[in-house]
């Protein structure tokens, strides 16, 4: 007997790393040797004194019996005692901050909260696959915003129609930028603001990079900007600043409205998070500046290293100011998706085709600084070897 999907279910959209990712497993189960450069998993592990938080947290019996709906306090107080200590953000711990089972979730839940069938939502191209995800189950119209090189990968909205705007309630954003290494300065966010308050236009920053800034810039926060709560909310997760992509912890902050949907959409999906993972994450939000910022040195390191070695072989490329992803121009000739299986079938080396986040995605590759550093200079020698061979 074979059930129907739902309508909803048939509207999501295929997970476009799919097929890449079984052929990199058959190529390594046949025993090739292959560099992977093409996903967005933290390959250090979690700081040692976080995992020995969770560990003592784990043997408290009261974290064994359900969590509160909406999470424990003492973790919102700690996110926004965060905010307010890295951005000088002042958040209300009781109404103004989601706990979230990972920013993804919040990501994808949003869309449910804010939008109707037939309303439109502003989406980033190239952007965060998971964006579509939401608005899709939603029954949401999409509209993208190019990020363009010339526009230092961020929207123009001068060249947004103004019916578009009209009609747009929700947009995504995220910086840095995933794929493309972009960053957000204060003007471009104070111009979002803008935007938002003209068009009545709710703003999602999705802030999963917000640790990850290099040359001692560091990434501001969306509601750093003047009138931002008013307009919006930030997704923060702790993936990235503290190695825990596997822990599932993140939280919604900004305007109390939006908070309130995304705690009543919970309320009927989940219990929250173990309550042992709460405490960890209450820990790593209080004691873990010096662990981020070890974490943040690795990657600078490594983007050094492989921007150099790429250029020591004749291929330029911008470096990144943020996130850890290189977005990488291929060369003449060649396509996002013609590149890539080069790279993987004569190189060994996995990265991910640019047009899998969008259309304007078409001509680039993201490359992930995800190996040690003698695994990335390799890498560069192998992607300029290709490079090399097709001009």
């Amino acid at each position: 007997m074979r059930f129907e999907p739902s309508e909803q279910i048939e509207r999501l959209p295929e997970q476009f790393f799919a097929s890449l990712s079984r052929k990199v497993q058959t190529l390594k189960e046949e025993g090739r040797d292959l560099i992977n450069l093409g996903q967005g998993n933290p390959d250090q592990p979690t700081p040692a004194p976080i995992v020995e938080k969770m560990r003592s947290a784990a043997e408290n019996p009261e974290y064994h019996k359900y969590s509160p709906f909406r999470g424990y306090e003492f973790l919102k107080k700690s996110a926004a005692d965060f905010y307010q200590r890295e951005y000088g953000v002042t958040l209300d711990p009781k109404t103004e901050v989601a706990v979230l089972f990972g920013a993804k979730t919040g990501l994808v839940e949003i869309s449910q909260c804010l939008l109707n069938p037939g309303d439109t939502a502003l989406l980033p191209d190239p952007g965060y696959p998971d964006y579509l995800s939401g608005t899709a189950l939603a029954n949401a119209e999409t509209a993208f915003m190019p990020l363009k090189k010339e526009n230092s990968f961020r929207p123009d909205f001068r060249q947004i129609e103004a019916d578009v705007l009209n009609r747009a309630k929700m947009m995504f954003l995220n910086y840095p930028n995933n794929p493309t290494a972009g960053t957000a300065t204060a003007e471009f966010f104070e111009e979002t603001v803008r935007t938002a308050v003209r068009h009545h236009i709710c703003v999602v920053h999705d802030f999963a990079y917000g640790s990850l800034g290099y040359d001692s810039e560091k990434p501001p926060s969306f509601l750093q900007t003047p009138g931002a709560k008013e307009v919006g909310v930030e997704m923060y997760t702790l993936s990235k600043t503290f190695n825990m992509a596997g822990w599932r912890a993140a939280v919604a902050v900004g305007n109390a409205s939006v908070i309130e949907m995304i705690n009543k959409i919970q309320d009927h999906l989940y219990v929250s998070l173990f309550g042992a993972v709460q405490e960890t994450a209450a820990y790593a939000f209080d004691h873990g500046a010096d662990m981020a910022a070890d974490i943040l040195n690795v990657y600078e390191s490594r983007r050094n290293v492989f921007i150099q070695a790429l250029h020591d072989h004749g291929v330029t490329v911008q470096s990144p100011q943020g996130s850890f992803f290189v977005w990488m121009e291929v060369p003449q000739g060649c396509t996002s998706a013609s590149f890539t299986e080069k790279l993987l079938e004569e190189a060994g080396v996995v990265v991910a085709p640019g047009h899998g986040f969008g259309s304007m995605g078409e001509g680039y590759v993201r490359i992930g600084l995800l190996e040690e550093e003698e695994r990335l200079k390799e890498a560069a020698e192998r992607i300029a070897g290709v490079a090399a061979a097709v001009k």
